[in-house]
């Protein structure tokens, strides 16, 4: 599943290719992939809540749109052959479909608009295009339960969302998107290192000072992402489609496991914690003796 830096990377590149075109037809070949009625017009602003985007119509309706694990977007201005990866703007789930004939039997949402076309490719078919009237968005069950993200949140509102969840481990905590919105697996392990903070530990022992060095490293981490056109996780590329680069110049601990700890040389491990592959290191992030 995307990241927010992934999908605000998504939407800076769609705000460059369909952003004020005229939706002309909207086609459904998966019933599952799209909820309500096909709609028309033109694309007034493009908007992100969390990991969802939200494209919105002058016809007074939005399209809400999720990749989930497998979903691609692909803009191909083309429409009469197969163009170039350089012609093409690709975001999500990287293969051959970038290149590739469209549409096949991976695609199910066809979007024709006046300057070529916007294809909704799902694999494993668990993203979605929802139909929601624009006034209505805020109200919708997905986007409503979504916290303030990192940079929307004074520290003191972040502590006392933590306490919701006083037994939780820590991480599982904060990749509640009730709690805070946009944290995912890798921006949760490099918060948690930045604020030396272990993963496992009970969220009813951090404290105040903590949880704002908590706060502020989700912030900085997920906005070097976002510079740097977020991960380059098989799963997500940038809005052109190349990767982006936030791993191999920024993570300190994710998927460095057996590395030495950019802070201290202890050697990072990968450990599990509520469910999820962890990058920890052993002596900047030590465990409680009582958790």
């Amino acid at each position: 599943m995307p990241e927010l830096p992934e999908v605000e990377t998504i939407r800076r590149g769609l705000i460059k290719y369909v952003n004020h075109q005229k939706l002309l037809k909207t086609e459904v070949l998966c019933d599952k992939s799209f909820i309500g009625h096909p709609v028309t017009g033109t694309i007034i602003s493009i908007r992100r809540f969390g990991k969802a985007l939200v494209l919105d119509l002058d016809s007074q309706n939005s399209l809400l749109i999720h990749l989930r694990m497998t979903g691609q977007l692909i803009f191909d201005p083309n429409q009469q052959s197969p163009t170039s990866r350089k012609d093409r703007f690709a975001a999500g789930h990287p293969s051959d479909n970038f290149t590739a004939k469209l549409p096949n039997r991976q695609t199910r949402v066809i979007l024709t608009f006046e300057n070529g076309v916007l294809y909704f490719n799902d694999l494993r078919k668990f993203g979605f295009i929802k139909v929601i009237p624009t006034k209505e968005v805020l109200n919708d069950a997905f986007i409503k339960k979504l916290a303030p993200e990192p940079w929307q949140m004074r520290s003191e509102e972040f502590y006392n969302r933590l306490k919701k969840h006083p037994k939780s481990c820590i991480k599982a905590t904060i990749l509640d998107q009730s709690i805070i919105a946009g944290l995912g697996n890798i921006y949760a392990d490099e918060a948690l290192f930045a604020a030396k903070i272990h993963p496992k530990r009970k969220t009813d022992t951090i404290s105040k000072k903590e949880s704002e060095a908590l706060l502020k490293a989700a912030c900085d981490v997920m906005n070097k992402s976002i510079e740097s056109g977020g991960s380059t996780m098989k799963t997500y590329v940038k809005a052109d489609g190349t990767k982006g680069d936030y791993l191999e110049l920024f993570a300190q601990v994710f998927h460095r496991q057996n590395q030495p700890c950019p802070r201290c040389g202890a050697i990072i491990q990968k450990i599990k914690v509520a469910g999820r592959g962890t990058h920890i290191c052993p002596e900047c992030q030590k465990e409680l003796k009582n958790d």
